[in-house]
């Protein structure tokens, strides 16, 4: 197989760490930070629709016009007809259970089932479900250790952030310690492997690449074979914009898939989609076609800091029964806040 990989393309490019940068220059505390981000990250979400559905239930009665501005407001946020439905009939049945008559005694039943729309119960992938601690539990020295490496491999159609917030997960990592490589295995798009190279810089880790139109089994390959060698802790694997209706290129990153795994039978111990949260309902079918696909195990929502749609958010986990991981809440390194359905329904109400 090594062999095969080498004869058709050329040695990887392998970019060299700078310096890691002062610690004046990283963010203050990444443990403590998501809060602030999260309720930045929904100010526009929460301004045009939740601060709307905070004034229904200042009403005078829990009537049904009251009920009908509910579903359309949740719905115009793209929490999705199907969704919507759901946490009305569950809310509706809780006050009738309860015996509630007035608006604001029911506003803490509905964050109730808005939390409860976005908790995944069922486990999936090996570092960030409930079992194994949260994100930056896992970073930390008293946490379970990491599987070395941990292998990411990260999904997404073009355009969605999805080599953005791969750079913000190495700095992340990075910047708690840990020996990243990053694997430039988008070989189709243009530009793509620069991108990442530059966001390698900007993290300070090692990226592994091929040049452009190179077998992307290949560069995974490679890339799993330097980290070994090197005993890197994280290996993030870039991966094409797979159109989801193209079938060719979906068996593509099957194919990956199934190079990962003779190399490290139990990886990737995470599957992570990214989604671009500005493109509301449209970020759900994708989400449908990657899921069968390729197995997701999380998604990282990016770019929700510019939309009013946040409401997409819980549409997919819903529908999808897949847990959202993080939130991508700007443009730099740090801006990437792990995702925690209580906190985010509160932002959403703040």
């Amino acid at each position: 197989m090594a062999r095969f990989f080498r004869r058709k393309q050329e040695a990887p490019v392998e970019v060299a760490p700078e310096p890691p940068a002062a610690a004046a220059e990283e963010p203050a505390s990444l443990g403590h930070a998501p809060s602030t981000m999260l309720r930045t990250s929904v100010e526009r979400t929460r301004q045009t629709w939740f601060s709307r559905i905070g004034g229904l239930f200042r009403r005078s009665s829990l009537d049904d016009e009251l009920w009908e501005e509910l579903e359309e407001t949740l719905i115009a946020a793209d929490a999705g007809v199907q969704t919507t439905a759901k946490i009305l009939d569950d809310l509706k049945e809780r006050v009738k259970k309860e015996g509630l008559r007035q608006p604001d005694q029911a506003l803490t039943d509905l964050k109730d089932e808005l939390v409860a729309a976005l908790k995944i119960e069922a486990e999936r992938g090996k570092l960030w479900g409930r079992s194994n601690g949260s994100f930056f539990d896992r970073l930390t020295s008293g946490a379970p250790p990491l599987p070395k490496p941990a292998v990411i491999l990260v999904v997404g159609v073009n355009g969605t952030g999805k080599t953005t917030s791969i750079g913000k997960l190495a700095h992340t990592y990075k910047t708690q310690g840990k020996r990243v490589i990053l694997a430039a295995a988008d070989t189709f798009r243009a530009a793509a492997i620069d991108q990442l190279k530059q966001w390698g810089q900007r993290a300070s880790v090692e990226v592994v690449a091929h040049q452009q139109g190179a077998d992307p089994a290949a560069v995974v390959f490679d890339a799993l074979a330097a980290a070994e060698k090197r005993g890197a802790d994280v290996v993030i694997i870039d991966t094409a914009g797979r159109l989801h209706t193209k079938v060719n290129l979906m068996e593509e990153l099957r194919k990956v898939h199934r190079v990962i795994q003779r190399k490290f039978a139990d990886a990737p111990h995470e599957v992570l989609l990214v989604l671009d949260a500005t493109m509301g309902q449209n970020a759900l079918h994708q989400a449908k076609h990657f899921t069968e696909a390729v197995g997701v195990t999380g998604i990282l929502l990016a770019k929700l800091d510019g939309t009013a749609k946040g409401g997409v958010v819980f549409a997919v986990c819903d529908q999808l029964g897949v847990p959202m991981r993080f939130v991508g809440t700007g443009e730099r390194p740090e801006d990437l806040a792990p995702f925690e359905p209580q906190e985010f329904v509160e932002a959403l109400f703040a």
